[in-house]
């Protein structure tokens, strides 16, 4: 598949996942299973975007994209990074669930969400101000 077709339609599909995450974690007591189909849906989607904007950004000259192109990199490796907050403190909260590992969790979860926005947002900027190569 051709990075300019994976990387929107698996972006899509993150942000698809997280919202269903999103809604269903809130739920919890309800839908927990799928929560947890969600998350594992949208860690997925996430990792097959970051596969293809690699290859999407092999295709562009982003020297003209400076200095967003610095800044977009540093946000997307900490919005990646950011997943295992919500990862881990979920795991924990399944284990015990307290008011207050449930507060964690959902602070977690939102920053990363933040942070996903953020590199997206930054990422569609760097794309507009870069040249095509091929």
């Amino acid at each position: 598949m051709s990075p300019d077709y994976g990387f929107p339609i698996f972006l899509c599909a993150t942000v698809v996942f997280l919202v269903g995450a999103i809604v269903t974690g809130l739920r919890a007591k309800r839908s927990m299973t799928a929560h947890l189909r969600f998350v594992a849906c949208a860690v997925l989607s996430l990792l097959a975007s970051i596969y293809f904007a690699i290859k999407l950004g092999e295709l562009y000259n982003l020297e003209p994209a400076e200095p967003i192109t610095g800044i977009h990199m540093g946000i997307a490796k900490v919005a990646t990074v950011s997943f295992l907050g919500p990862l881990v403190t979920g795991a924990l909260t399944l284990r015990k669930r307290t008011p207050r590992r449930k507060r964690v969790h959902l602070v977690c979860a939102l920053l990363a969400v933040v942070l996903t926005v953020a590199a997206t947002v930054t990422g569609a900027w760097m794309l507009y101000l870069a040249e095509r190569l091929a």
